[in-house]
C-alpha cells in the first residue's frame, strides 16, 4: 500500500480506485516510481488548499517527476485512465486535460479525408 510520509496534510477525499495502489495495478513501471518512496503526499491537493501552496507544492511534486525513471509511462498511464486528481508522471490534473483534449483534436485531424484538407 502507498504510504503518505506527510501525515499532517488532509489529502482530499478520492474515489479509492484513482489512489496510486501501485502494487495492485499490472507493469513493471509501478516498482521503480520516485513517488513510492518519501514524496507522495506532495501529488494530491489538501482539502482547501490555499492557491500558492498548491503551486508550491505542485511544483515540488514535478521535481520529483523530473528524476523518476518512469515519469512517462507515469503519466501515459494517467493520461489513459483518465487520472482526475494529482500530479502524475509531471503534469497536473488541469495540463494533463490540455493533453487530452489536444490529442483529440490530432486525431479528428488526422482522420479527416485528404480531400477535406
Amino acid at each position: 500500500m502507498l504510504q503518505l510520509p506527510h501525515q499532517s496534510l488532509q489529502v482530499a477525499a478520492l474515489p479509492p480506485q484513482r489512489i496510486p495502489a501501485r502494487e495492485d495495478q499490472a507493469g513493471p513501471w509501478h516498482a521503480e516510481a520516485v513517488c513510492r518512496r518519501d514524496e507522495a503526499g506532495l501529488f494530491f491537493a489538501p482539502s482547501k488548499e490555499p492557491t500558492a501552496a498548491r503551486l508550491s507544492r505542485e511544483e515540488a511534486a514535478k521535481r520529483v517527476c523530473a528524476r523518476c525513471p518512469v515519469m512517462v509511462e507515469c503519466r501515459e498511464h494517467a493520461l489513459l485512465q483518465p487520472e482526475p486528481y494529482g500530479v502524475w508522471g509531471g503534469l497536473t490534473a488541469a495540463e494533463r486535460r490540455v493533453v487530452l483534449a489536444r490529442r483529440r483534436r490530432r486525431d479528428v485531424e488526422l482522420k479527416k479525408p485528404a480531400s477535406a484538407a
